[in-house]
């Protein structure tokens, strides 16, 4: 990644607008495979909760894809599931133990590059159990992405959104999601010709990818990020651009609401605004707070 990295760096713009676009959930339909079939299972097989797997499967599902914190990177979800599980009056009930992990806590308020690589580095240089522990079931989340994740195509309306809005403007992956799984992905359906970058978590944050890259490149009523979790929402509004959410559900409608309108408003310079805010009041509807079992 660190050749994304670079590309980024020296990215010079060929045209005046730039549109960072989030992956998995947004331009791939992977985020249910991936949570449901990858990362659960290790969480419940590596964190020693098979005494209340129904909870953390339950806990993890609203964290990740069922909350405002729906895409958020996998070791603040990890812990977020935790936490979720400890104050839950039937996991109480059941007297397990759930995982405190205080040096996974401490490492992702500190670290900003929060992958693999990171915490391999760290985990060389500290016998710290919950890190290594950490690493290792992050490890086999991605093997089990490797393993089953596999001839998901991008949702209806992004290749041909893709194809046109590379026409006017410079494109960015821009994900939380590990660099390897990124390309292979966007290689896989040969849409990564598109973009001048692929950036994953190993490269820092989402406003971080898009700081390096459009940050006093491009004027910022023409910078765009597209994305479907409230973390792709602050990654735009932190460096002043705009926002087109895809809503989860909704994908689809979403998308063509993109390609046949909201390009061609952003393009003209007719998005910002009253049209905007109306499309995130909407998308903040479907990113709940309180998860299900709370509101009996």
């Amino acid at each position: 990644m660190s050749d994304h990295l670079s590309l980024m760096q020296n990215h010079v713009p060929k045209h005046e607008f730039f549109i960072a676009i989030d992956s998995d959930g947004c331009a791939f339909d992977t985020m249910e495979i991936k949570h449901k079939e990858c990362f659960i299972p290790n969480i419940i097989k590596y964190w020693d909760l098979q005494a209340v797997s129904k909870y953390a499967r339950a806990a993890a599902e609203f964290v990740n894809l069922y909350s405002k914190w729906r895409g958020i990177n996998r070791f603040p979800a990890l812990i977020m599931v935790f936490d979720l599980l400890k104050e839950w009056d039937k996991v109480i009930e059941r007297h397990v133990n759930i995982p405190e992990a205080p040096n996974l806590r401490a490492w992702c308020k500190a670290e900003t590059k929060l992958g693999n690589p990171a915490l391999k580095a760290y985990c060389e240089t500290h016998n710290e159990p919950d890190m290594h522990q950490s690493l290792h079931w992050s490890k086999a989340v991605n093997e089990s992405v490797a393993d089953i994740v596999k001839g998901v195509p991008p949702f209806p309306c992004v290749r041909e959104s893709l194809q046109k809005a590379s026409q006017a403007a410079d494109i960015l992956v821009c994900s939380a999601t590990p660099g390897e799984a990124l390309m292979r992905e966007w290689q896989e359906h040969s849409i990564d010709q598109y973009a001048f970058a692929i950036a994953g978590q190993e490269v820092g944050s989402k406003a971080e990818h898009i700081a390096i890259s459009a940050s006093r490149k491009y004027s910022t009523d023409k910078m765009l990020m597209i994305g479907d979790a409230l973390s792709d929402l602050k990654a735009a509004k932190t460096n002043k651009a705009l926002f087109f959410p895809i809503n989860p559900g909704d994908e689809e409608d979403s998308w063509k609401l993109f390609y046949e309108e909201a390009l061609d408003r952003f393009i003209a310079g007719e998005y910002a605004g009253e049209y905007e805010a109306a499309l995130i009041k909407r998308f903040e509807t479907y990113l709940p707070e309180v998860p299900p079992w709370k509101k009996h």
